[in-house]
């Protein structure tokens, strides 16, 4: 009965971690990464399309991104979506391809960027530990109504306690990672 209180914390918890890596795929490194445009999108016929679904989207260098619209008369479009995004990006195109040279991070752009990922992972800490507290929530209910003992009740909320502890270093693991990429360049 225990197990699947584990279990259904694990999920919980991975989803966060997953949340949290997605969220950190958006910070800017000073190197080109195709996730940087994810969540900009053009205004295509009418309809807010992201720029990978109208276009061919590559990196040829570490600092420049190209875009080769599918329709070459959607190049002003996709060239206003991505100033209007505030990735702080300048695109030039030739007539059919667009190319984006990802200029490198200042050093105070970097402490900014070290802050935003360090905010993130204590959202993403905060998320697992709301999640612990949902987990000990439950078993006490479980203590409470008879299902289980209390000396399993406190064994319960050890484990609990342990999964959290590991969830939290892999967080502190991924942003460590990812502010060593920021300060690298």
């Amino acid at each position: 009965m225990l197990e699947l209180v584990y279990e259904e914390a694990r999920e919980k918890m991975d989803k966060a971690i997953a949340a949290l890596e997605k969220g950190l795929l958006r910070v800017r490194t000073g190197r080109a990464s195709l996730s940087m445009l994810d969540g900009v999108k053009l205004d295509y016929y009418g309809t807010p399309t992201p720029i990978n679904q109208a276009a061919t989207v590559a990196i040829p260098e570490s600092r420049l991104i190209t875009i080769q619209p599918w329709d070459a008369s959607v190049i002003k479009d996709i060239e206003k979506a991505i100033l209007k995004s505030d990735l702080g990006l300048n695109p030039s195109n030739d007539g059919k391809i667009i190319r984006i040279a990802i200029p490198p991070l200042t050093e105070d752009r970097r402490k900014e960027m070290v802050k935003l990922v360090n905010k993130m992972s204590e959202e993403g800490k905060i998320s697992v530990r709301n999640i612990r507290r949902d987990a000990n929530e439950t078993i006490k209910s479980m203590k409470k109504d008879g299902d289980i003992a209390e000396d399993l009740a406190f064994k319960g909320q050890d484990e609990v306690q342990k999964i959290t502890d590991d969830f939290v270093k892999k967080v502190d693991d991924i942003c460590a990672q990812k502010e060593k990429e920021i300060l690298e360049f």
